[in-house]
């Protein structure tokens, strides 16, 4: 447990995210660490977004906040493995010094980094749990929470990639390929950033195909729920919900 803690200390503090990301492993991003702690981090955000069941008295509201917790890093976990082969793919192609294992470990660090930011955030999201009955606000208040914490997690992950592609070739670099032009890294971080967006469009429709994160008064208790229109319909019908300040 205090290795895992030492080690997201480590990278929210930017360290071992720099030209070592090409290494075989190193100390700081080793998947056996990331990984266990980032499902550990969102299932602490999914504790907290159970307790709108509980204190609504929802029924089987235990059973909805378990499903939250299992849910919440299950988001993350799948939109990676939906996600992570594009971004392999653009970076070989613009001559990315990162090999499979080091980009995974990226991207594992990355999302690592946003259940963290997420898991900061959940007594705020407490806090307003137990202030109001609204449900279309809490929905829309986990949504900016976790917008946010992706946010900070992308930056992160666009950050580390400027790092490498600004450094030269490690000693043990993956790839025999030369170091890339200062406008061969320009391109590859533009690429980033259209992947970035793609990861986020992801997340979002993986997260309405693993509804419900948040128990509706009134409804039954559900694992999942059918996967009717899409997520950005949902989020328009929210805003405009006329019950938008309603109990």
């Amino acid at each position: 447990m205090l290795g895992w803690l030492g080690a997201i200390d480590e990278l929210l503090r930017g360290r071992h995210t720099g030209p070592e990301l090409g290494a075989r492993e190193t100390n700081g991003l080793q998947l056996r660490r990331m990984v266990p702690a980032a499902v550990v981090l969102g299932g602490l955000y999914g504790f907290f977004m159970g307790w709108f069941s509980v204190r609504n008295g929802a029924e089987l509201a235990g059973a909805q906040m378990l499903a939250s917790m299992v849910k919440v890093p299950l988001l993350f976990l799948l939109t990676l493995i939906v996600t992570f082969p594009s971004l392999y793919v653009f970076n070989a192609l613009l001559g990315s010094r990162l090999g499979f294992v080091a980009t995974l470990r990226l991207l594992v660090g990355s999302i690592t980094v946003i259940l963290a930011v997420a898991a900061s955030l959940g007594p705020i999201l407490a806090f307003f749990t137990v202030s109001t009955e609204s449900y279309v606000f809490t929905v829309l208040l986990n949504v900016g929470l976790l917008g946010l914490s992706g946010v900070i997690g992308c930056v992160f992950l666009l950050k580390a990639l400027r790092a490498v592609s600004a450094s030269p070739p490690a000693p043990d670099d993956l790839a025999g390929v030369s170091t890339p032009d200062a406008s061969s890294g320009d391109i590859a971080l533009t690429t980033s950033r259209v992947w970035v967006g793609l990861f986020g469009i992801v997340g979002l429709q993986m997260g309405w195909v693993l509804r419900p994160f948040i128990g509706a008064p009134g409804r039954p208790f559900e694992l999942l729920r059918s996967t009717q229109s899409h997520v950005f319909e949902a989020i328009w019908r929210l805003v405009t919900s006329p019950i938008m300040g309603g109990g």
